[in-house]
């Protein structure tokens, strides 16, 4: 491993706040399928049960008196691609990932699903390497939702704009919302999407802008839901 590459897991290292024995297992965690037949798409499957049993079991300590339904409600929001990819670019993960050429040709390092896939993989990673201390890898990935976990409110919906939006159409018989791509601007890896939404009942349409395409149609799905509840 050249000395620049072990430099940039190393202070990836500081920014996850894991130390790792084996190096090569967080190089793994940061490798797409379209880069090596190698790849990190067994230790997603790992990472995401993990990350889902860490986040149950937190939320089960947190909140005592809640049924079911909002301990699920509360998961499903704190462990879903768009949270995951949040955290992966507070990480700067986007600077780490190895991709084929035609994924960094067409922005994956900023699409939604490999960072999301990335996160769950370092988790995995760090359990291997760690030789399955779960209690470690758990007090590492709570600091990572620490602040989440704060703001978290089983009274508030947890569920995304675009879920939100379709499911309020569809309680009052209206047609589904319609997606568009209308722009894209910038690099192959510092895309920008401008996306519309129209709900063809209401003959209205929202704009929304984001760094990818799911992000761009969330902000507008947003638009539309503040809309209809006006």
């Amino acid at each position: 491993m050249s000395d620049a590459k072990l430099y940039k897991l190393n202070n990836l290292e500081l920014t996850i706040g894991y130390a790792f024995s084996d190096l090569s297992l967080l190089e793994l965690a940061l490798t797409h399928r379209s880069y090596d037949a190698k790849h990190n798409e067994r230790l997603e499957f790992l990472g995401d049960s993990i990350l889902g049993m860490i986040i149950a079991r937190k939320l089960y300590e947190l909140f005592p008196n809640n049924p079911e339904g909002d301990l699920t409600r509360m998961r499903s929001s704190l462990v879903r691609e768009t949270t995951l990819a949040q955290i992966a670019r507070e990480f700067k993960l986007n600077e780490h990932l190895r991709l084929g050429l035609g994924e960094m040709k067409t922005g994956g390092s900023q699409r939604d699903s490999i960072l999301a896939d990335a996160v769950e993989s370092i988790i995995a990673a760090m359990f291997l390497d760690s030789n399955e201390n779960y209690a470690l890898v758990k007090e590492v990935v709570l600091r990572w939702f620490e602040s989440r976990l704060k703001d978290i409110n089983p009274k508030v919906n947890q569920k995304d704009p675009k879920s939100t939006l379709q499911e309020m159409l569809q309680a009052v018989k209206k047609q589904l919302p319609v997606y568009n791509v209308d722009k894209i601007t910038g690099s192959d890896n510092n895309q920008t999407f401008y996306v519309s939404v129209s709900l063809s009942d209401y003959n209205i349409s929202f704009n929304g802008v984001g760094t990818s395409r799911r992000k761009a149609e969330q902000e507008a799905a947003a638009k539309a839901i503040e809309y209809l509840n006006k």
